[in-house]
């Protein structure tokens, strides 16, 4: 919970504001994450994952686990997992009261979106190479999904001697798809940052010269790589179901389009700003750094999402 202490940091890069609310810093950007008319992700995202090269157990059994804890519940361990993911599902019902006005605050919440996965493969021989480019997705793409059905989400993990072309370039993750129309297939595609830019993507775990902390923070389940691409992850997932043919909630203006959670960079507990992570937990027993649980105990470092209803930035913790 954030404390009642107000502060006001004024910079030349950014205004932030600490409020008394429970898991909210405001970080003042150029507009809101805002529905540009599209469709959104709703009911059953099923994810058809390919582990591209050697891909460790460890980082593929936390990514199933991470998985595994958005729709299930535990009671006894907060914060939950599943709550960081009720905000992602509550932009269904933010696009009905933007365009039907506030009289649609009566409806009913926001029905559940259920992510499981429904097939795996594995490509250790790396048959794409070692260098993803743009038109080899496709081709990723369709390893992934081969024998699924076409509403299956193509995810592809990489390993960490694998370099993706567009990652890296101000953003970890990127959502698409391939193919026009009906046939069309949506994809999510996560780096492995350890070897390229650990620097920008391996952050809060690796020290970085822009986001500068007085030391690399444990990893929660040990591995820097695996808890760097939960974030990475999450990001992508948030955004895949909030904008996923990049007309639906986005804040316009930028490189890239700013999404659901690449709003607010950086930010993983409430008094977080550029550079610092904000509010965290400890594992006493690891020294793991994490804002969630999963519904057996497990751990995470989650980012921030853009709240649609407060227009602010909102954290677990």
């Amino acid at each position: 919970m954030a404390s009642s202490t107000k502060l006001v940091l004024i910079s030349t890069l950014a205004v932030l504001l600490l409020l008394p609310s429970p898991g909210y810093s405001v970080f003042i950007t150029k507009g809101p994450v805002t529905h540009h008319g599209g469709p959104l992700l709703k009911g059953d995202v099923n994810l058809a994952i390919l582990w591209y090269g050697n891909v460790g157990r460890v980082q593929q059994s936390v990514i199933r686990k991470f998985i595994g804890s958005l729709s299930k519940c535990n009671p006894n361990l907060e914060p939950q997992v599943s709550t960081w993911w009720n905000m992602v599902e509550s932009y269904q019902s933010a696009g009905r009261r933007q365009h039907e006005g506030e009289a649609d605050l009566k409806k009913p919440s926001p029905a559940p979106i259920r992510v499981r996965i429904v097939n795996q493969a594995v490509d250790r021989s790396y048959s794409l190479g070692k260098t993803i480019t743009p038109d080899l997705i496709p081709g990723l793409v369709k390893k992934a999904t081969e024998g699924a059905s076409p509403s299956t989400v193509a995810v592809i993990f990489t390993a960490r001697d694998v370099s993706v072309q567009t990652l890296c370039t101000g953003k970890c993750s990127d959502h698409g798809s391939v193919g026009k129309g009906r046939s069309s297939q949506l994809y999510v595609m996560v780096g492995n940052p350890m070897d390229e830019c650990p620097q920008d993507c391996a952050w809060p775990f690796y020290k970085s010269v822009q986001r500068p902390i007085t030391f690399p923070m444990v990893p929660p389940n040990g591995d820097v790589g695996a808890d760097a691409m939960v974030i990475s992850f999450a990001q992508a997932l948030a955004g895949l179901v909030t904008n996923p043919y990049h007309n639906g909630y986005f804040l316009q203006g930028y490189r890239h389009q700013i999404e659901a959670a690449t709003a607010c960079p950086t930010m993983f507990g409430s008094g977080s700003f550029p550079g610092y992570t904000g509010k965290m937990r400890v594992d006493p027993k690891t020294g793991g750094c994490f804002n969630a649980h999963g519904p057996a105990g497990e751990k995470f470092l989650l980012p921030a999402l853009w709240d649609p209803a407060a227009s602010s930035c909102w954290t677990l913790i």
